[in-house]
């Protein structure tokens, strides 16, 4: 069974693979598409959005790739390439986005929520154990019964 879901796992991986770059979407120049797809891992994929566009098959990656090979062969450095795909559209494209205001929250946002869960669960903890638990008096009854027991008659 082990063998069977590795096996499963493994032929996975390599319809992903698969679905990537298209033979007929590489550059004959071995330099430009080695940058294309430096530039292709570093964005992401708008339909996908997990994943980049150069690991996406969606019709939308496709042309994005297609959009920073044109870019390529026309002679833009690789950041002109990637200013002109956030130009187009956005920096949510980018896998990476920059550290500036519009930003802020996909960065800061996640470790604030943690920090603020932790401080909310230390306060928790920190009253719980404060607070002593109420608990009513014996009543005369119980209290010679427990007297009984202790001493070791049956009350």
């Amino acid at each position: 069974m082990r063998r069977f879901l590795l096996l499963i796992a493994i032929l996975m991986l390599v319809a992903t693979a698969a679905r990537a770059v298209e033979p007929a979407e590489r550059l004959a120049d071995p330099g430009l598409e080695a940058r294309a797809r430096v530039i292709s891992s570093q964005l992401r994929c708008l339909v996908c959005q997990n994943e980049s566009i150069d690991e996406s098959g969606a019709d939308l990656a496709h042309d994005i790739r297609m959009f920073v090979r044109e870019r390529l062969v026309a002679g833009n450095t690789n950041a002109a390439v990637i200013q002109a795909v956030v130009d187009r559209y956005g920096a949510f494209v980018l896998l990476k986005p920059p550290i500036e205001p519009a930003t802020y929250v996909l960065w800061y946002g996640p470790p604030t929520l943690l920090a603020i869960g932790l401080l909310g669960t230390l306060i928790w903890l920190k009253r719980r154990q404060s607070t002593p638990a109420e608990t009513a008096p014996l009543s005369t009854d119980e209290a010679r019964r427990l007297d009984g027991l202790m001493r070791g008659n049956d009350a």
